[in-house]
C-alpha cells in the first residue's frame, strides 16, 4: 500500500502541467475591450497596395466593418480619434515575395459609416486619416520606384489596439488573430472568433462580481 500512495502521487504531478496549460493559454482580455463601444478600422500603415488585388486591402476593412455592425456590439465609425479600439487588418499575400506599391493613402477616408442591405456605404471624404504611428505620414510618396517586393505571410491579420492614448500602435495589442483567410470576405472569420473571446471574457468577469 506504501508503494502505491508515491506511484499515484507521481502519476497526479505529470498530468497536471496538462490541465493548468490549457487554462494558461486562455487569452487575456483586458477591461477596455469590454467596456469598449466605437471602433475604427485601418488598412495596416505599413501594408502596400498589391500591384495584383490593389483593393485587397479596403475590401477586408469594409467586410471588417460590416460584420462588426451585423454583431451590434460595436459603432464602427471613420478616424481613430476619440475611437474606443482600433482595428489594424492586413490581407496577406498570395505568394511569399508580392509586388506592392507603397501607398499610405489606403486609409484616407473620412465621414460616416452608413449600413446598407448588401454591406455599408462610407460617406464623402473630407480629409486625411491622422498619423497614428511612425508610419509615413498619408499623402507622403516613395522616392524609390513605384513598386517593390514585399515579403510577407499568406495569412490575414486582425489586431485590436486601445484608441484613445498617443501612438496606440506602438502599444502591445489588446488581442490578435492571424490565419489564412482570417478576413474572407462575407463571414470574416476573424471577427467571429473574437465575439467567441469577448463572450468568454464577459462571463468570466460576471463571475468575479459578487
Amino acid at each position: 500500500m506504501k508503494n502505491r500512495v508515491p506511484a499515484l502521487f507521481a502519476g497526479l504531478l505529470l498530468l497536471a502541467p496538462s490541465g493548468f496549460s490549457k487554462d494558461k493559454n486562455k487569452p487575456t482580455i483586458p477591461v477596455y475591450v469590454l467596456r469598449a463601444r466605437t471602433v475604427a478600422v485601418i488598412v495596416d500603415p505599413t501594408a502596400g497596395m498589391s500591384v495584383e488585388d490593389p483593393r485587397a486591402n479596403q475590401i477586408a476593412q469594409k467586410d471588417v466593418e460590416t460584420a462588426l455592425l451585423n454583431w451590434g456590439r460595436f459603432e464602427p465609425i471613420i478616424g481613430t480619434s476619440g475611437t474606443d479600439l482600433i482595428i489594424v487588418i492586413r490581407k496577406g499575400h498570395d505568394r511569399l515575395v508580392d509586388r506592392t506599391i507603397p501607398d499610405p493613402r489606403q486609409n484616407d477616408r473620412a465621414g460616416v459609416i452608413t449600413p446598407m442591405d448588401d454591406g455599408i456605404s462610407v460617406g464623402a471624404q473630407h480629409g486625411r486619416q491622422p498619423n497614428i504611428s511612425n508610419a509615413p505620414n498619408p499623402g507622403q510618396t516613395s522616392t524609390t520606384s513605384p513598386s517593390q517586393a514585399e515579403i510577407g505571410s499568406s495569412d490575414d491579420s486582425f489586431t485590436v489596439y486601445q484608441g484613445g492614448v498617443d501612438n496606440p500602435l506602438e502599444a502591445a495589442p489588446a488581442w490578435k488573430y492571424v490565419r489564412k483567410d482570417a478576413l474572407h470576405s462575407h463571414d470574416v472569420p476573424a471577427v467571429d472568433e473574437f465575439r467567441k473571446v469577448l463572450a468568454e471574457a464577459d462571463k468570466a468577469a460576471a463571475a468575479k462580481k459578487p
